[in-house]
């Protein structure tokens, strides 16, 4: 169950974030994308606070991704990790060549 959520929310056209709604790093990575001006449907994000197989999710994470931490971002299929590692490809100046990349922006 916790495979097929997340595996049928990420494409390879999107950028698509699970997010906590209180985890300061899921704020810190909807600030840093908030900067960006994405096509209608192009940018998701899926709170999995409450959600009933969480720890499940999270564990599929660990499995998919090495962490089982959220924020989870994926552009693409690619999961470019965290709130912090997000930041910094926007800082390096390379986040927008990856939404640019995916037709996301």
């Amino acid at each position: 169950m916790a495979q097929e959520y997340v595996d049928t929310k990420i494409q390879a056209d999107k950028v698509v974030i699970f997010i906590k709604e209180s985890c300061p790093y899921c704020v810190q990575v909807q600030d840093v994308l908030n900067k960006y001006d994405f096509k209608q449907g192009k940018l998701e994000i899926h709170d999995i606070t409450g959600h009933a197989d969480m720890k499940a999710i999270q564990d599929y994470f660990h499995n998919k991704t090495g962490a089982k931490t959220v924020p989870r971002v994926f552009i693409g299929t690619e999961c470019v990790g965290g709130g912090s590692d997000v930041k910094q490809l926007h800082d390096n100046a390379v986040l927008k060549d990856k939404l640019i990349a995916i037709g996301a922006i």
